[in-house]
């Protein structure tokens, strides 16, 4: 009797129509970077090739379903983090106070809202920065502009692009997700001890106040649910095995898609968590990825690498976006128009808020398309200081963020997310807010390595103000005016 070998069924590739992980070579680049060393370039990228994948297809494709969520007004979408991350950032300081300011905004929505809170950390790989120009003057002598810690350094003695960035990029990056995972398995996010959120540094007795009230109240809500018995995490024979949302969150990780060489080596064909019969491309070096507008052309390679990986995608939607443009971009990355596939990244600026809107929404509703609309209020209102520095005004973001809010309402849209660059320090780089910063206080602490950020208390001023509104639509008027 002879025995036969059954061979194993190979499973089917599943990919955009004549799309590959390169194909976006073959079209027009912008914010390209130019390699002197292209052969050193080449050893890098293909170093970089074989390295493991930082993120698992299992962790996206529940991002995927937590923006679908968002998308249908069951969850809303927190996003935030610095605009140009530095290498320096890589540290256990800097990472946990990141996250602690994304955990504080989030218990602040959550509890104004009764709603899950999806949150992106613009961490672990926000490295490259897109710049107008490709050089700056710099005392009398044009210099290379600096493009972020994975391409030229920000001493003016250090643009020469070196492939060995991208190279620490990837280690950066991982050593980053590798720690914010540790931390949240320990339980840094544990609901139990929400007082060990607390700011120390909010000056604001107010804001103090309004904190302390959400934690106390939450307190109690987690004191009651331990009497009944409906904290698994209370105590008794299974506690210890049983998993609980109290205790920890997702934080995924995301970054602008600028360099498309680094993109491409960490593009992978994956098995497909919801069927492992099919295999499909993932971007392994992060969880959610965007389109900058410098970089949405319909027929350039950011765009044609985008449409096909299994992430989700983010683009960047301002002035300069028309309505009939905005479809075509949004058919050619979601032919399949599949719910939160696409979140939209408004940034207008407070002046154009009602002028360009009103017509993106409709667009999108008669489309077809259920995308998630988040509001970036922070890039559209930069401006020069009397101190001579960039700056942004809290009463020029809260205006646009409001302003948002009632035109999706009016609209019969909603809106789905907030997008915030935004630090752990407490820095001085916007003006405003219940911390009262002043121009004249900008220097005092001014650290950005390119567009100014929110610091701890801003960063809560805008969280409270989202929690306030979401509360009032609940029918309920329990917190404080900020």
């Amino acid at each position: 009797m002879t025995s036969r070998s059954i061979s194993p069924v190979q499973p089917t590739i599943v990919a955009a129509k004549d799309w590959t992980p390169t194909s976006w070579q073959s079209k027009p680049i912008k914010q390209d970077v130019d390699y002197p060393d292209q052969a050193h370039l080449s050893k890098v990228l293909e170093k970089i090739g074989r390295l493991p994948p930082m993120v698992a297809p299992g962790e996206i494709h529940r991002l995927r379903q937590q923006l679908a969520d968002v998308a249908h007004g069951k969850a809303f979408l927190l996003q935030g983090g610095d605009c140009a991350e530095l290498f320096d950032y890589c540290a256990q300081g800097p990472i946990e106070a990141k996250l602690k300011v994304l955990l504080q905004m989030s218990l602040v929505l959550v509890w104004g809202a009764r709603m899950p809170v999806v949150r992106i950390a613009r961490m672990a790989g926000q490295y490259a920065k897109p710049r107008s120009k490709p050089t700056e003057m710099h005392e009398g002598k044009e210099i290379l502009s600096y493009r972020g810690d994975n391409v030229n350094g920000y001493d003016p003695a250090d643009r020469t692009p070196d492939p060995e960035r991208l190279l620490g990029a990837y280690f950066h990056s991982a050593a980053t997700l590798n720690y914010v995972r540790a931390i949240l398995a320990e339980g840094f996010a544990d609901l139990h001890h929400p007082s060990n959120w607390n700011l120390h540094h909010v000056k604001s007795s107010t804001l103090r106040q309004e904190y302390q009230g959400i934690v106390d109240r939450l307190t109690d809500a987690l004191d009651f649910m331990k009497t009944i018995g409906a904290d698994p995490n209370a105590g008794g024979a299974h506690s210890e095995s049983v998993s609980s949302t109290l205790n920890t969150v997702d934080i995924f990780a995301s970054h602008e898609g600028l360099l498309l060489e680094y993109e491409q080596a960490l593009t992978r064909l994956m098995t497909d968590p919801a069927n492992s019969a099919q295999q499909k491309y993932y971007n392994v070096g992060t969880h959610f990825i965007w389109i900058g507008d410098r970089t949405r052309q319909l027929d350039g390679a950011h765009v044609e690498y985008f449409r096909g990986i299994e992430n989700p995608i983010g683009v960047k939607c301002g002035p300069s976006m028309k309505p009939e443009e905005l479809i075509d971009l949004l058919n050619i990355l979601d032919a399949d128009k599949r719910p939160g596939k696409i979140t939209l990244i408004t940034r207008y600026g407070v002046d154009q808020v009602d002028k360009y809107l009103p017509g993106h929404i409709k667009a999108v509703q008669e489309s077809g398309h259920t995308v998630v609309w988040a509001c970036d209020p922070m890039h559209g209102n930069t401006k020069q200081s009397v101190s001579g520095v960039k700056t942004r005004h809290l009463v020029d973001i809260t205006k646009e963020l409001s302003q948002a809010i009632r035109i999706h309402k009016q609209m019969g849209s909603h809106l789905g997310g907030v997008h915030f660059e935004l630090t752990g320090d407490r820095v001085t780089e916007c003006v405003g807010g219940s911390m009262e910063l002043l121009d004249a206080e900008l220097l005092d602490r001014y650290e950005t390595h390119c567009d100014p950020r929110l610091n701890y208390e801003q960063a809560l001023d805008m969280a409270f103000l989202i929690a306030k509104y979401q509360e009032k639509q609940r029918g309920f008027s329990g917190m404080m005016s900020l």
